[in-house]
């Protein structure tokens, strides 16, 4: 997907006639374009060598994704989906699982949800601990979201860089200066439609009913995990495939 998000490039991997039809015509409703391309199963070729997001129907292999994913070129990774029945079970190498499709309103659903999860993020990490930040960082690298990312050792800075318009900011609670909830309540006062995910390591289970009170959109307690990111920026970015 380019820089100015003109279009999201999909690829639909399926046998079936009647679903890429289906496909065609919940895509064209998208708030975004989106460039669909189904591949050739028997030479695995396609029209399009690099995608932002793969689609697998529910009947191909796990076999078959791999040997898909490989002949695919995207940078940076395309997004791996998968269609299954629910209560679908993980799939190996597989980011999301989406429920089977049975109108163009629900294929409209699915992709303003792969446009969501697309979409590049700025987000900032603000931690008095240089290697946490550092950590966050890495963690934030790994998750199936694109995000850049920018650092703030302190709440006052967090704050002096509230011009920036980030869309997600990971607050430490636990800061000298202005602590977590005094920054937070200035960054909802100055930019109230930044997500703010609270973060400590702080055993004290009552933080984060706290930390939701006081406005922020989700809390997470540390150490976490990339699957931790992709979850909380699920509930504040994705729509309802249903």
């Amino acid at each position: 997907m380019s820089g100015d998000l003109l279009t999201l490039r999909m690829m639909l991997v399926t046998a079936s006639d009647a679903a890429y039809e289906l496909w065609r015509e919940g895509a064209a409703l998208a708030s975004l374009p989106i460039e669909l391309s189904r591949i050739d199963l028997v030479t695995l070729q396609s029209d399009r060598a690099v995608f932002d997001v793969i689609v697998f129907g529910p009947e191909i292999a796990p076999g078959q994704r791999d040997k898909i994913v490989k002949a695919t070129v995207s940078r940076p990774a395309a997004l791996i989906a998968a269609l299954a029945p629910p209560g679908a079970d993980t799939l190996e190498g597989v980011a999301v699982i989406f429920p089977i499709p049975e109108n163009a309103a629900m294929v409209r659903a699915i992709c303003e949800r792969c446009i969501r999860m697309r979409l590049p993020k700025r987000v900032l990490v603000v931690d008095d601990s240089r290697t946490m930040r550092t950590i966050v960082r890495k963690i934030l690298s790994a998750s199936r979201f694109t995000l850049n990312v920018s650092e703030a050792e302190e709440g006052v800075s967090a704050i002096k860089k509230l011009g920036d318009r980030y869309d997600v900011i990971l607050l430490d609670y636990n800061m000298p200066g202005f602590n977590g909830f005094e920054t937070l309540t200035q960054i909802k006062r100055m930019a109230p439609g930044t997500a703010v995910i609270m973060m400590t390591a702080n055993e004290d289970e009552a933080i984060g009913g706290r930390a939701r009170d006081a406005g922020a959109d989700a809390y997470l307690k540390k150490p976490f995990y990339p699957a931790d990111i992709d979850a909380v920026l699920d509930r504040i970015y994705t729509v309802d495939t249903e």
